[in-house]
């Protein structure tokens, strides 16, 4: 693996992804074959008119969104690994997950709990994501004025996780309160879903995970300054606190924007860094930055897969999928590497 050129194990993940993207087309409650996709895609057309709508307007989005969310989240992931210098930093230590559940929990259950009538079906998915940013903003504003304040990383942390703690005690009290109905819709919600998406909000999604990527492609050069603690990366020249800044920004953008287009999805945030830097065997982030970003897209591609359960009409939330194969990948990884010597 070490003498293997790195522009060929990014060609392999290439064809990996484009071979999961097309399968995870094929999956589903009705059996396309594999070849018809492929040639649809390619522009030959499809045997059946029922196979050309459900591709295009069901399967192709849901996939286009798992790459998409694999890309944001694995790409944050990696900057707050890096920024806090810790392996099992993830995309939502800064509450940004749970500022965006407190978004959705009070567009779905505040109704019940004080008399409002917030949520309507008119709304459908926007209102959902709309919620969601704003409440993934609020908290990302917060954390950066408390950047702005503390100077320590780790304290930082720990506020972050206070954050997010805090936060989920507002949502629990208003599920309390709330009624099955609305429970239900906001229990959904947390499980994840990558289905559901227009392409037209597969356009605000591809915006947002330009602008959370154009801070980090800014300032890579800096990154692996930082894996060497903020005063060598300061004694280098580096200006650490746009660094920090630059980072938390991009981290919320992509992790917020993530949350609120699919719902929280765990463990790519943490387990899809650490596999690219197993399989790139690299700590350089002008390679692990890419390498990523198509890691993150294939194994959410891979989840996506097992989530459709072929052959049937039913669906398995993403979130437990990804928990079930990123929780023992984590744990195999902090048992078999040295993350001292990285971090």
């Amino acid at each position: 693996m070490k003498n293997r050129p790195t522009y060929l194990l990014f060609v392999l993940g290439l064809v990996l992804c484009t071979l999961l993207f097309v399968a995870n087309l094929s999956l589903g409650s009705v059996s396309i074959p594999f070849f018809e996709i492929a040639g649809g895609l390619l522009g030959k057309g499809f045997v059946k008119s029922t196979w050309e709508t459900i591709v295009m307007e069901y399967r192709l989005p849901k996939a286009l969104t798992a790459i998409f969310a694999g890309i944001s989240l694995s790409v944050s992931g990696l900057q707050m690994q890096t920024f806090f210098r810790n392996p099992l930093a993830g995309p939502y230590v800064l509450g940004i997950s749970s500022g965006a559940g407190l978004g959705v929990a009070l567009l779905l259950m505040a109704g019940s709990a004080f008399g409002w009538v917030v949520y309507s079906g008119a709304w459908g998915i926007w209102a959902i994501i709309i919620a969601a940013s704003l409440g993934a903003i609020l908290v990302l504003l917060l954390m950066s004025i408390t950047a702005w304040k503390v100077r320590d990383s780790m304290t930082l942390l720990i506020i972050g996780l206070m954050f997010g703690s805090a936060v989920s005690a507002i949502i629990s009290v208003l599920a309390y309160f709330s009624e099955a109905e609305q429970l239900k819709l906001f229990t959904i919600w947390s499980m994840g879903s990558l289905g559901g998406t227009s392409f037209g909000q597969l356009k605000g999604f591809s915006f947002a995970i330009f602008l959370g990527i154009l801070p980090v492609l800014w300032m890579l050069k800096s990154y692996n300054a930082m894996l060497l603690g903020e005063a060598y990366a300061e004694s280098m020249g580096i200006n650490i606190t746009r660094l920090r800044w630059g980072m938390i920004i991009s981290t919320g953008i992509l992790a917020g924007s993530a949350t609120a287009f699919c719902g929280p999805i765990a463990f790519i945030g943490i387990a899809v860094p650490h596999m690219a830097r197993l399989v790139f065997r690299t700590g350089d982030h002008r390679i692990l930055l890419p390498a990523s970003a198509l890691t993150g897209a294939i194994i959410l591609l891979f989840c996506d897969g097992i989530s459709q359960l072929p052959g049937s009409a039913q669906t398995l939330p993403i979130n437990a999928v990804t928990s079930l194969i990123g929780a023992p990948m984590v744990i195999w990884l902090i048992l078999r590497r040295n993350f001292s010597k990285e971090f």
